[in-house]
């Protein structure tokens, strides 16, 4: 599990739930952090856009874990665990 990968959809959680990032860790379950499945296809949207890739609906409606969706990520993102960001430009 790549600390790159980790900090990306921490911080799209952290974002798109208008939390901050020191309150969502890797072993977040989505009901510690009061997501539900409508914030759920949000927090989808962002990461699709994020790591510029299409993530299955149905995938994301099992995730019950910050965890869960960076392992799923890491399953579908090219070899290597990195995805450009959106606008491009390499990962840092």
């Amino acid at each position: 599990m790549t600390d790159e990968i980790v900090s990306r959809v921490i911080g799209c959680i952290a974002a798109t739930q208008k939390l901050p990032a020191n309150k969502v860790s890797l072993d977040s379950s989505f009901e510690d952090l009061g997501i539900d499945s409508l914030d759920g296809v949000n927090i989808l949207f962002a990461l699709e856009t994020e790591f510029n890739i299409s993530i299955p609906d149905q995938g994301v409606l099992t995730m019950k874990s910050v965890r869960e969706v960076v392992e799923a990520l890491e399953k579908v993102l090219p070899a290597g665990g990195s995805a450009p960001h959106a606008d491009g430009a390499a990962p840092a």
